[in-house]
């Protein structure tokens, strides 16, 4: 149950009894501080101003009218005029109970929305790197998150799998299977393979025309160049597979939806827009002019969907794309999960997109932004020869620091155990850091402070779970056998399950916002207060039974509760550290 929405739903009712306009905003927002209750209703202040009255006088009309039975047991208005809502216990433990005996512990499907989330997108014949960690997993965690709330998500891996690139790449494969018979297909010899055929076109003008030549051909269909093609993509697409198996994203081969599944769309789009009279031609290309953005002088933006050699560019991809995404998978809302770079970009080719019918205002086009990965210098993340950082380095050098640290702390584990624990320990590390950032801002790169087990991090998050787990294997006691009722009789326990029930809240903004730092925040502040809780009230030496059974009930939901919400994130858990 998402317990706000019910009380804001609630407030809301009262506002209209008590004079308000229909439709204003109740503002329920869990409190920040206990002394507050557990939520605060800040709507009044605003719809008093309105009405011209009083705030406290008017917070007053819609205490009088507000129907909390069952729900709340007390109310309070505060400073100018918020209102303070006390959750009752009685309550708290009814929802607790009901959350610990359903397996999705209490969280109800959402009408289900067809959903395209645009996430990962390396590039073929290059290997992935930390640049594309961001959008893998940040939109990894948004797509999990979606389809626990029921969802029908389409993942789409937008690969750079298409444009004159793949002329020289395939001049230089037909050049070196000539020559050798056989070209290497690891894909660390494809990155050289990529330099050496990029040398080749910038040196030799014949390798250079017959290069130009291979893009007509392959644009065209040609059955030998495809075959070419297709040998560079799978490479490139079985290799990126283990980054995506190591980090444990749900990404799979058959998501990938690439540049060139777009390609038979682009002429037609742009004929399409000439015919609509959106599309103009300008020193021989064919341009869309924007009044929202203007240049320097102030006139109408350009944006060409199609250049005077006849070529289309990224814009005019993306404006197909949106389209396929709309008529083909009957998208209800489309996420891109794209550097902020990019948001401009992206903002033309959707106003575009909307200016020619092919995708309505009710689906939802959104660009889910982030931030750039920096170094402890505050530069972009670069290797100390200043090269890129291969995400297959970065996560080698992840297990060696986490096994060296597991190493330390519990030296005693087989060393399968240890090389287990020590690589559940390094992805969980490298995925957290950044989830646990807000989506929009740069976040510094920090080994030291990614494997910490203090502070909020991967490491102290799987061992709160651990922790919770061991009370359990400790007694012998099995989690899903507990009897007897949830009993609140102290502080700390009723604080801990309000935390608890607003897990849902948690995992809906996530989905909504597309900002799963919100499921670390609430993860770390739940751990807390487990610790506050297990610190103040003995569990497994308590000597009433129907308390100690009633604690134990809390230790299960939590321990449900962090392990269903790290796995929203794409992060395991572990019985033992």
């Amino acid at each position: 149950m998402n317990i706000a929405a019910l009380i804001n739903d609630k407030v809301s009712q009262a506002l209209e009894a008590a004079g308000a306009p229909a439709g204003s905003p109740a503002a329920v927002r869990q409190s920040a501080k206990a002394q507050f209750g557990d939520y605060q209703a800040n709507g009044v202040m605003g719809v008093a101003k309105k009405l011209g009255m009083n705030p406290r006088e008017f917070a007053q009309k819609v205490l009088d009218v507000l129907d909390l039975d069952g729900i709340a047991n007390k109310t309070e208005i505060a400073g100018p005029g918020f209102i303070n809502i006390f959750l009752d216990p009685a309550f708290l433990a009814k929802q607790a109970s009901l959350a610990l005996s359903d397996e999705r512990l209490g969280i109800a499907a959402e009408q289900p929305q067809t959903i395209v989330a645009d996430y990962s997108a390396p590039n073929v014949a290059k290997e992935m790197h930390v640049g594309h960690l961001r959008s893998t997993i940040i939109g990894d965690a948004v797509v999990r998150t979606l389809e626990f709330l029921g969802h029908n998500v389409i993942r789409a891996n937008h690969i750079g799998d298409w444009g004159t690139q793949f002329g020289m790449l395939i001049a230089n494969l037909e050049r070196v299977e000539k020559e050798q018979g056989e070209v290497s297909m690891e894909l660390a010899d494809l990155e050289g393979f990529y330099r050496e055929s990029k040398k080749l076109y910038d040196e030799d003008e014949e390798f250079a025309a017959r290069a130009r030549g291979y893009v007509v051909k392959l644009q065209g269909g040609d059955e030998h160049c495809a075959k070419m093609w297709k040998k560079l993509v799978d490479v490139t697409m079985i290799q990126n597979q283990l980054n995506y198996d190591r980090l444990n994203v749900s990404l799979t081969r058959k998501d990938v939806m690439g540049e060139s599944m777009y390609n038979d769309m682009l002429s037609v789009i742009v004929s399409d827009l000439k015919e609509k009279g959106l599309a103009v031609e300008s020193d021989g290309a064919q341009v869309v002019f924007l009044d929202e953005y203007k240049n320097k002088d102030g006139d109408p933006m350009g944006v060409i969907v199609q250049k005077r050699d006849g070529g289309f560019l990224y814009t005019t991809t993306d404006i197909a794309c949106a389209k396929y995404r709309y008529e083909t998978l009957g998208a209800d809302r489309v996420l891109y999960f794209i550097d902020s770079r990019q948001h401009q970009h992206l903002m033309q080719a959707w106003s575009i997109v909307r200016k020619a019918g092919y995708v309505p205002e009710s689906v939802s086009l959104e660009h889910h932004a982030f931030g750039m990965m920096l170094g402890k210098d505050g530069r972009p993340f670069k290797t100390r020869a200043g090269g890129t950082v291969r995400l297959a380095d970065l996560l080698d050098e992840a297990c060696e620091r986490a096994q060296k640290l597991i190493e330390e702390k519990n030296p005693d584990l087989a060393s399968e155990e240890k090389a287990n624990i020590a690589n559940t320990v390094a992805m969980a590390a490298v995925k957290y850091s950044d989830l646990s950032k807000h989506r929009t801002t740069d976040y510094i790169f920090d080994w030291d402070n990614m494997l910490a087990f203090e502070g909020n991090t991967a490491p102290y998050m799987q061992y709160a779970y651990t922790r919770v787990a061991s009370i359990f294997a400790k007694a012998n006691i099995d989690m899903n056998s507990l009897t007897g009722e949830i009993i609140i009789s102290e502080e700390r326990e009723q604080a801990l399950l309000s935390k608890l029930l607003q897990f849902e809240e948690a995992v809906q903004s996530v989905a909504k916002e597309g900002q799963p730092h919100l499921m670390c925040s609430y993860l770390f502040e739940l751990a807390g207060q487990f610790s506050s809780f297990y610190e103040a009230c003995p569990i497994l030496n308590n000597e009433d039974d129907a308390i100690k059974q009633s604690r134990l009930k809390m230790a299960a939901l939590t321990a449900k509760t962090i392990k269903q919400g790290l796995d929203l994130l794409g992060i395991e858990t572990l019985e033992r550290m």
